[in-house]
């Protein structure tokens, strides 16, 4: 044991404290104990551990102070202590480490100032200490001596005071992130000195890039950063005037954002130069002048906000040539004349929104052919005509607001058709006839506003179906009849109908009774009578006649034994109330929080018997929630699987609140575990995760009489129980395939990258989208590239790069840790590798006829896996 110089158990269930001893007759090296759950304290006598070059203790339950004497630990290169429960001040004596390379200490409690000493440490390449708890100020000395410092991460902290000059004396800097402080003054001009920057995130302070001279204008010094791919410098009173010289900035930038930045001046011509731009966001601002044309140029952009502000004039002809373009954002200006018919070209376009400016004429026709647009906001405009059937078309529209404009004629019926539209608003128009009857078929509704027009008819019965239904507003029309009081109606108050006098109806409503409300006198006598005698005597002979029947299904029930398949387990049938939720959660605490998604967060809860549960609550506020929480539900509740992660309960008031009880996942997510410094997980694990996801997706696909596609398949949906079996989780944005269909749509975006393309450009879901997904995963898995990657850009993707060294120069791709050359079993790991990267190619064809099922996936991977472990017993 004396020559033993490494301990690793990364990646595993361990628990209880760390041994004071640890390192006692030992020369350790390195120690690798992350992502585990171990607690209490970092034990002082750590700094017996002299010879240790690589602490990872990071994915644990540390709590309490860093001990002072881990100044001691003057051999250490790399400390990773990050996403633990640490707390107190980061203690001076960590800048004794003098050979330290890496320092992570992101997402802990710690507080206190923010030691100067992290700044004196001439070896370190990595600060990295954003989500804590810090105050204080940057040293006046940073940048000064770290000469090696690549990255420096101090954001969602409390630190205030300002930037240092001496910064940009950190010459090999590529990621400098602060964002979510306080800090303040003036962005330094001499940061155009750091050439080697790739990502500068200066958003959430409350800096300023007000100057004097242009030769003191921070952002005129923005044009030496020609590696740059992201610039934020969001939510900060900037003062400045958009500079001229912004086309002149890296090539490769491919994220600007200024929104809320008090930027004013004209969008000038030259940023039509920035060709790899993604997202450019200069929202809330004071921008005036037109959007000049050559925005046509970025043909790469996928997001444009440009949204309050004083732009003036026409919507360019060049915003038609934005192919990639998915969200358009140009509300709250004063832009005038009609809308392009043009627009109708950008194929991807999923949100557009034109409100509040001064927009006439007619809405062109061909905007009803971009048939897979989520939002749709034309509202606060002077745009004309009448609302054409063809909205029809726009099969996966979640929100549409007309409101604010002069449309006339009638609700086209045909907007019933849209069964996942959530936000529907026509207020405020001159639109007449009748509420559509078909509007009762929008069973995703929850917001509807038809006030002030010229309505008449009758209010839709066939609206009590809408059981989503949260507001309500037909107000000052000319409705009659009366006002439904079933479903959602029973929540909505006089004020949704007011102004409409020759509605009936409830009291509470504060209109007329309906005059077929009252029966003659004859008939409440029979009324009376039946009433009085012969409704009990019915009434008894049911009651017999039910207590028959469970006697006889109990004596059944007795006699039959439950299987897993037939019933959930007994903790299933428990209602939890909400009070007992808060208890587990110690009150939905930030200690507590697993992780947080797109309609929710997950917190770990623990009951008063011990059971430990993770706790998904939904916030019902979000558009969608409702229905994320009820596919949920439907789906988890009915399907019963291994590999599937199982609900234990549910709890919600049909209201404002929903949260579902489900198994507690010691391992967290394949996402965790996969980059987690010094990932552990070998080629057999990883394999045994990817079989288990296969499992479940084949039962999904072919083994229910009701096929389900479970849409947005990920790392970070993959749950990995105390014996590393994965479990498929997160079914919010889940379809049914009812009716033997093989696809459907949607208008719920899955995650960039995993999500096949006819699903990001059509919203078209289908078994083989899933299959899509998973090679993507796989592919990740084994190369330990996110899709994602910044070095993926224009027509390279991860698929795209997998396949260019495959099968031929595979050790270019695959994760380091899984292939070497010097490896014993180098051919048997190879053939195995190169078996599993076919396989995830076959998955991710882009025609979707052309790819494999998951039926024949997971036979696939039952025969490398068999074939490896026959071939390792052999070697």
């Amino acid at each position: 044991m004396s020559s033993l110089k490494n301990i690793g158990f990364t990646g595993n269930k361990l628990s209880g404290n760390l041994p004071d001893n640890i390192c006692q007759n030992l020369i350790l090296e390195g120690l690798y104990l992350t992502d585990n759950q171990i607690a209490g304290p970092l034990p002082s006598l750590l700094s017996q551990c002299g010879d240790l070059h690589m602490l990872s203790l990071s994915y644990n339950n540390f709590s309490g102070n860093i001990p002072r004497t881990i100044g001691n630990l003057t051999q250490v290169t790399e400390l990773y202590l990050h996403y633990n429960n640490l707390s107190g001040p980061i203690p001076n004596e960590i800048g004794d480490l003098q050979n330290l390379e890496v320092l992570a200490l992101d997402g802990n409690n710690c507080n206190g100032l923010l030691p100067s000493t992290l700044f004196n440490i001439s070896t370190v390449r990595l600060i990295a200490i954003t989500d804590n708890e810090l105050q204080g100020s940057l040293p006046s000395s940073t940048g000064l001596w770290v000469p090696n410092l690549e990255i420096l991460a101090i954001g969602g902290n409390q630190l205030t005071g300002r930037i240092p000059n001496s910064i940009s004396n950190a010459s090999k800097l590529t990621d400098l992130e602060v964002a979510y402080n306080s800090f303040s003054g003036r962005i330094p001009y001499t940061l155009g000195t750091l050439k080697g920057l790739k990502l500068l995130n200066f958003g959430h302070n409350q800096l300023s890039a007000k100057s004097s001279t242009p030769e003191t204008n921070f952002l005129n010094s923005l044009t030496n950063w020609k590696s740059l791919r992201l610039l934020d410098f969001s939510d900060n009173p900037l003062d400045v005037i958009f500079p001229n010289s912004i086309g002149n900035i890296s090539a490769s930038l491919q994220s600007f954002i200024l929104r809320n930045c008090k930027v004013g001046g004209n969008i000038p011509q030259d940023i039509g130069n920035l060709s790899s731009l993604t997202v450019l966001d200069l929202g809330f601002n004071e921008l005036t002048g037109t959007i000049p044309n050559t925005i046509g140029n970025l043909r790469q952009l996928q997001g444009l906000y440009l949204r309050n502000n004083n732009l003036q004039e026409t919507i360019p002809y060049g915003l038609c040539q934005l192919e990639s373009m998915v969200d358009l954002y140009l509300d709250d200006n004063n832009i005038c004349g009609p809308i392009p018919s043009c627009l109708g070209n950008l194929k991807s376009l999923r949100k557009l929104s034109l409100g509040s400016n001064n927009l006439t004429s007619t809405i062109p026709t061909t905007l009803w052919s971009l048939s897979y647009m989520l939002h749709v906001n034309m509202s606060s405009n002077s745009l004309s005509g009448s609302i054409s059937s063809d909205v029809g078309n726009l099969k996966v529209v979640t929100m549409v607001d007309f409101s604010n404009n002069q449309f006339s004629g009638n609700v086209p019926s045909s907007i019933g058709s849209l069964e996942d539209l959530v936000n529907l608003s026509s207020a405020h128009n001159e639109l007449e006839g009748p509420i559509p009857e078909s509007l009762g078929k929008l069973i995703s509704l929850e917001f509807l506003d038809l006030s002030e027009n010229n309505l008449s008819g009758t209010i839709p019965k066939s609206l009590e179906a809408a059981s989503y239904l949260k507001y309500l507003n037909v107000s000052f029309n000319r409705l009659h009849g009366e006002i439904p009081n079933g479903g959602p109606f029973a929540k909505f108050s006089a004020q949704s109908f007011t102004g409409n006098e020759a509605l009936c109806g409830a009291p509470r409503l504060q209109v007329p009774p309906c005059k077929n409300a009252t029966l003659p006198h004859s008939r409440n006598r029979v009324g009376r009578i039946v009433l009085k005698y012969v409704l009990p005597a019915i009434a008894s002979i049911l009651l017999i006649l039910v207590l028959l029947l469970l006697l006889i299904r109990y004596r059944k029930g007795q006699k039959k034994p439950t299987t897993e398949t037939d019933s959930l387990p007994l903790a299933t049938w428990r209602r939890f109330s909400y009070n007992e939720l808060v208890q587990a959660t110690q009150g939905f605490s930030e200690s507590n929080l697993l992780g947080t998604g797109s309609f929710g967060s997950v917190y770990k809860g623990i009951f008063s018997d011990g059971t430990i549960v993770a706790v998904k609550v939904f916030d019902m506020q979000l558009e969608g929630a409702f229905k994320s929480f009820d596919a949920e539900c439907q789906v988890l509740c009915k399907i019963r699987h291994r590999n599937l992660i199982k609900v234990i309960s549910s709890c919600s008031n049909g209201l404002d609140f929903g949260a579902l009880v489900l198994e507690y996942m010691p391992h967290g997510s394949l996402e965790k575990c996969l980059y987690s410094h010094n990932c552990g997980l070998n080629i057999p694990q990883r394999l045994n995760i990817m079989t288990d996801v296969a499992s479940a997706l084949e039962y999904l696909h072919h083994s229910l009489s009701t096929p389900i596609v479970h849409c947005d398949l990920k790392p970070n949906n993959v749950l990995l129980d105390e014996n590393m079996v994965a479990r498929v989780a997160d079914f919010g944005i889940a379809k049914l395939l009812n009716g033997g269909d093989s696809i459907t749509q949607t208008m719920t975006l899955a995650t960039i990258g995993y999500m096949a393309p006819e699903y990001g450009l059509e919203g078209i879901v289908s078994k083989r989208g899933d299959v899509y997904s998973y090679g993507i995963l796989l592919l990740e898995t084994f190369t330990r590239k996110k899709p994602t990657d910044e070095i993926f850009a224009e027509e390279m993707n991860l698929r795209n790069w997998v396949k260019g060294s495959f099968p031929h120069a595979l050790l270019e791709v695959i994760d380091p840790n899984l292939l070497s050359a010097e490896n014993e079993q180098f051919s048997i790991t190879k053939e195995c590798l190169t078996s599993i990267i076919g396989l995830a190619l076959d998955c991710t064809v882009e025609t979707p006829e052309e790819r494999i099922n998951m039926n024949n996936v997971l036979r696939a991977l039952k025969r490398i896996k068999t074939k490896l472990e026959k071939d390792v017993a052999q070697a």
